[in-house]
């Protein structure tokens, strides 16, 4: 809403060129963990196991589900598969098959994804060992968990996604200032 309201002349300059729909969301964001997602996808008739990474395509098949559903293109999936997340990210304590991460979706893609980190030495080697990985080549890594680094998350999102998901562009370059490609490397 405070969006519409700062900018709704820009906003309705944008739609002008590129007509979009307004972006539907609930004054409660709407939380489902990864089962609940895929269990929507087969519901709809499409193929998605509980502890296999979602496809793009699949992502976006969940995002008309959930806009169909709850009428809210914007949601938070939580629980991925422990399997499908980096190996520093925390195995869920009542579930050792999950992690505890999270993605966050408009108009069905992904916007930002983010975990909690492992934060305990012994485990985050055990799951590198598993992931074969080298744990000399990380050892400054967990050792700052040895040395006081306390428990954290992180998430990582991507501006210019949101900007052109909320305005509904055919593009990510009309979405940057200064896009760049293979071919195109400055301004």
């Amino acid at each position: 809403d405070g969006l519409k309201e700062r900018c709704g002349p820009e906003l309705e300059r944008v739609k002008e060129q590129h007509g979009f729909e307004d972006l539907q969301y609930l004054r409660k964001t709407l939380k489902i963990d990864y089962a609940t997602g895929c269990k929507l996808l087969r519901e709809a008739g499409v193929e998605q196991d509980d502890y296999e990474d979602l496809s793009t395509e699949n992502e976006k098949k969940l995002g008309d589900i959930v806009k169909e559903k709850y009428n809210t293109d914007f949601f938070i999936m939580d629980k991925y598969p422990l399997a499908v997340r980096p190996f520093y990210t925390m195995p869920d304590p009542n579930n050792p098959k999950l992690s505890n991460s999270y993605d966050i979706f408009i108009r069905g893609q992904e916007i930002l994804s983010g975990a909690q980190r492992i934060h305990e030495p012994t485990l985050l080697e055990e799951r590198a060992k598993a992931w074969g990985i080298d744990v000399k080549t990380i050892a400054s890594y967990v050792d700052s968990f040895r040395n006081g680094a306390l428990p954290h998350g992180g998430g990582g999102i991507g501006m210019e996604r949101v900007v052109m998901l909320y305005l509904g562009l055919p593009n990510i370059r009309k979405s940057s200032m200064f896009p760049r490609d293979p071919r195109r490397i400055a301004p």
